[in-house]
């Protein structure tokens, strides 16, 4: 099995993961642009001391992921409970 095959692997795989629960990635895209926000308002803090600033970029970036993960299981059992009842009425009818 040569790089080419595994890097092809692991890419579908995070594809693949990706469409199956699409918040993920949303997640941790709002974590890293919540985080490099807030390195970026470092500088203009102004009085605010830094353990205070660090405190509030972290409770908002936790918060963005569990937001985005809170969605991401709601979608998943609307998915899941509302999409699928028809194909499960099927297969009880045929029973």
């Amino acid at each position: 099995m040569s790089a080419i095959e595994t890097y092809d692997e692991s890419e579908s795989k995070f594809l693949r993961k990706a469409k199956e629960s699409p918040f993920v990635p949303i997640g941790m895209a709002g974590f890293a642009s919540i985080v490099a926000f807030g390195l970026y308002r470092l500088k203009t803090r102004g009085n605010t001391k830094m353990s205070v600033h660090l405190i509030h970029m972290r409770v908002a970036a936790q918060g963005f992921v569990v937001g985005a993960m809170t969605l991401g299981v709601v979608y998943s059992m609307c998915k899941e409970y509302f999409a699928k009842p028809s194909q499960q009425g099927k297969a009880h009818l045929d029973k």
